[in-house]
């Protein structure tokens, strides 16, 4: 049996439900009880399904049955107060894109390499020593020539030559007598240290035993100067008898000479083109000629310095031989 519809407040209807009749209650009674219950939850969850539309201006009252219940919120049409959770993103747009690798560089070609630098030329030693060659030897041995030391053409060359020459400079400066040309030897070339003659006039052969020199003199004027070497003051045996190795001093002169190699009565050793000029004793030449005393008595130069005594110097048998 259906219930009939109730009339609200203000003269709105809300169709009541139809509720099926138990155990003699009064329906009436009922319906007063379920429908404000319904709107009420209707109310609260703002929603107006199931009611009819309200006419305009107009606002629903509660039925005088029914409790009084507080004005539903008015439904906002505008945006939640609750901010609204922005979206998740998709799962395309949280991917971040893998960087694109750069291009790999062409392979450069090859730099050329640098042409090396020509290695420095070697540096010239502070010293001038035998075996040494150059444009310094040139300048050593034209200095030498200039002040009369004995000595060949320049060559550039610092041979056995140009050692005696370096010799006979030490000698005359009072240097030690190393053939080196060092610093002191250096400075008595620009000094231009030469040994001073003892004669005054005529051609003489001077032969200085202290500093072991022979001077080739002109009137007073030393024209060449040559490493000697005499006697060395020992004593030696020759043919069963006993001899000191000495020089003589004195003035003498040139008698007997060979030209050529000669070979001595006392079985000393060969001489080259030999001017005696007292007794065995001579100025001959030899292949050594040490910057020291070395012979048997004689004056040894080199083979060269003889040939020049021979050939160009002319000391010819007569020619006086000072021996101090």
């Amino acid at each position: 049996m259906e219930h009939g519809a109730t009339t609200g407040t203000s003269g709105n209807r809300v169709e009541a439900a139809r509720l099926p009749r138990r155990g003699g209650r009064n329906p009436g009674v009922l319906a007063r009880a379920v429908v404000p219950a319904l709107v009420a939850a209707l109310a609260l969850a703002g929603c107006q399904a199931g009611l009819p539309d309200l006419e305009p201006g107009r606002t629903p009252s509660a039925t005088a049955d029914a409790p009084t219940t507080p004005d539903p919120e008015p439904t906002t049409t505008g945006p939640s107060a609750e901010p609204t959770t922005e979206p998740e993103p998709s799962p395309a747009e949280t991917e971040t894109p893998e960087p694109t690798p750069d291009p790999e560089p062409s392979t450069p070609p090859p730099a050329p390499e640098p042409t090396p630098d020509p290695p420095p030329a070697p540096e010239e030693p502070a010293e001038l020593a035998r075996g040494a060659t150059g444009e310094r030897v040139v300048a050593l041995q034209q200095r030498l020539a200039d002040l009369g030391y004995f000595i060949g053409a320049p060559d550039g060359d610092f041979g056995p030559g140009t050692q005696q020459a370096v010799w006979a400079l030490q000698k005359a400066a009072g240097l030690s007598r190393d053939g080196v040309v060092g610093p002191a030897t250096q400075a008595a070339l620009d000094q231009g240290v030469a040994p001073q003659p003892r004669s005054g006039s005529g051609k003489v052969v001077e032969i200085d035993l202290d500093r072991q020199l022979l001077l080739a003199v002109e009137d007073g004027r030393v024209v060449t100067v040559v490493n000697a070497s005499s006697g060395n003051g020992e004593s030696y045996e020759a043919k069963g008898r006993t001899y000191r190795a000495t020089t003589p001093r004195g003035t003498f002169h040139v008698g007997r000479q060979v030209d050529g190699n000669h070979s001595s009565s006392l079985e000393l050793g060969d001489m080259w083109r030999p001017k005696f000029f007292t007794g065995g004793i001579a100025v001959h030449g030899s292949g050594s000629i040490p910057p020291w005393p070395a012979s048997h008595g004689c004056v040894r130069v080199a083979n060269s310095a003889m040939n020049w005594l021979w050939d160009s110097w002319h000391a010819d048998p007569g020619t006086t031989v000072l021996v101090y």
